[in-house]
C-alpha cells in the first residue's frame, strides 16, 4: 500500500471548544492586509537546553551491540536550561531578554517595561502598532492585562493553542536548529549561541514570515479550527 512508518508531527491537543474559537477568530481576521500584520509586535517564550551525548533517538548495530555503550541514548534528567524571551516585527528583531528557571506575572510585567517598550519605540518610530502575546498565565494575569490598560497598548487577541499561527515560533525553531549544530557544552555558551543568532536573523526573513500570516489563518478556515501544518 506504499505505507511507511513515521514519526508523527508534534501539534497542541485542540478541543471542539478550542477549533470553534480559532475558526470564528481567523475568520474574523482573513480580511487583514499583509500592510495590517507588519503593524503587529510578535512575542513569545522559549526554553533553551544545554545538549549533551551526540547520538539521535536511533542507532545503527547489529542485535549483539543492544547494551554496547557506544550505542546508548544518553539522557540527562534535569539540563541546564534558559528561558528566553523576544519580540519581532516585519521591520527588524527586538529586544531578548534571557533568564534561568520560570516567570511570574510580575517578573513579566518588568520584562514588558524594560525590553517590550523600547523595542516597541525603536521598531515602529512612534507610528501605532498591536502587541502580540500567547495565553500563558503569565500573560493573563490581572496585574498584566492592567499594566497594559494604563499603557494604553493595544492587543491582539489570541486563541488559546495556537503556537502554530504566530510567526515568532519559526524563529525560535531556525534558532533551536542553529544551536543545536553548534552543541554548546555550557550555560554561558548557549547563552552566547542564541543572541548570536538572534541578531542574525535577516529582515528579509521577517517580512516572508510576517507576509505569509494570511495563509495559516485560511488553512484554520479550511479545517475547521483543527492544526495547521506550519
Amino acid at each position: 500500500c506504499q505505507l511507511k512508518l513515521y514519526s508523527a508531527k508534534r501539534q497542541p491537543f485542540l478541543s471542539k471548544l478550542h477549533k470553534l474559537r480559532r475558526l470564528h477568530w481567523a475568520r474574523g481576521l482573513l480580511k487583514w492586509s499583509v500592510a495590517k500584520w507588519k503593524t503587529v509586535l510578535w512575542s513569545d517564550e522559549s526554553r533553551f537546553e544545554v545538549l549533551y551525548g551526540t547520538l539521535g533517538r536511533h542507532v545503527i548495530r547489529t542485535r549483539e551491540d543492544k547494551d554496547n555503550p557506544s550505542c546508548y541514548q544518553r539522557s540527562v534528567q534535569k539540563p541546564a536550561s534558559l528561558m528566553v524571551w523576544g519580540c519581532m516585527s516585519a521591520c527588524g528583531m527586538g529586544s531578548l531578554h534571557v533568564w534561568k528557571g520560570t516567570i511570574n506575572a510580575e517578573n513579566y510585567v518588568q520584562v514588558l517595561e524594560q525590553h517590550m517598550l523600547p523595542s516597541r519605540r525603536h521598531l515602529f518610530q512612534g507610528r501605532p502598532c498591536i502587541f502580540q502575546q500567547d495565553n500563558a498565565r503569565p500573560h493573563s494575569a490581572a496585574i498584566t492585562t492592567s499594566w497594559l490598560r494604563r499603557r494604553r497598548i493595544r492587543v491582539l487577541r489570541w486563541p488559546l493553542c495556537s503556537p502554530d499561527l504566530s510567526p515568532i515560533e519559526n524563529i525560535w525553531r531556525i534558532i533551536k536548529r542553529k544551536v543545536w549544530q553548534r552543541r554548546p557544552k555550557m550555560i554561558e555558551q548557549l547563552e552566547a549561541c542564541i543572541r548570536h543568532e538572534w541578531e542574525s536573523i535577516p529582515i528579509s526573513k521577517l517580512e516572508k514570515l510576517v507576509s505569509s500570516v494570511p495563509r495559516p489563518l485560511l488553512s484554520v478556515v479550511r479545517r475547521r479550527g483543527d492544526a495547521t501544518q506550519w
